[in-house]
């Protein structure tokens, strides 16, 4: 079992234990392998929900460049939807468990196709 492999394994468990959800394997693998090498750093592979500025930056390079989406406040109470899910006193929140659910939460799912 890869490197990869086995950090998809960690958010699959992440979804079902920490954020109540089953996950689509299939999709949450497309997701985890859009995220690039960020996945493994220990800092880029995380979200810092309690700074703003990271919060922006998975609005705009996700959401906006990512799934097409149009700006709008909605973006960010998403994101702040996905953080409650998770957890906020959740020290690691994973960016391609917090990624994923915002594809579901969106219904983007065909980005990923």
């Amino acid at each position: 079992m890869g490197k990869r492999d086995e950090l998809i394994a960690k958010y699959a468990d992440d979804l079902r234990n920490k954020c109540g959800m089953e996950p689509d394997m299939d999709l949450l693998t497309k997701v985890t392998i859009g995220c690039g090498p960020a996945i493994y750093n220990d800092d880029a592979s995380t979200v810092a929900a309690t700074q703003e500025g990271e919060l922006e930056t998975v609005k705009n390079n996700f959401l906006i460049k990512k799934l097409g989406l149009a700006d709008s406040p909605a973006l960010m109470d998403a994101i702040n939807s996905v953080i409650d899910t998770y957890g906020r006193s959740e020290r690691n929140k994973y960016r391609a468990v917090v990624y994923y659910m915002l594809t579901k939460h969106f219904g983007k799912d065909s980005v990923y196709g």
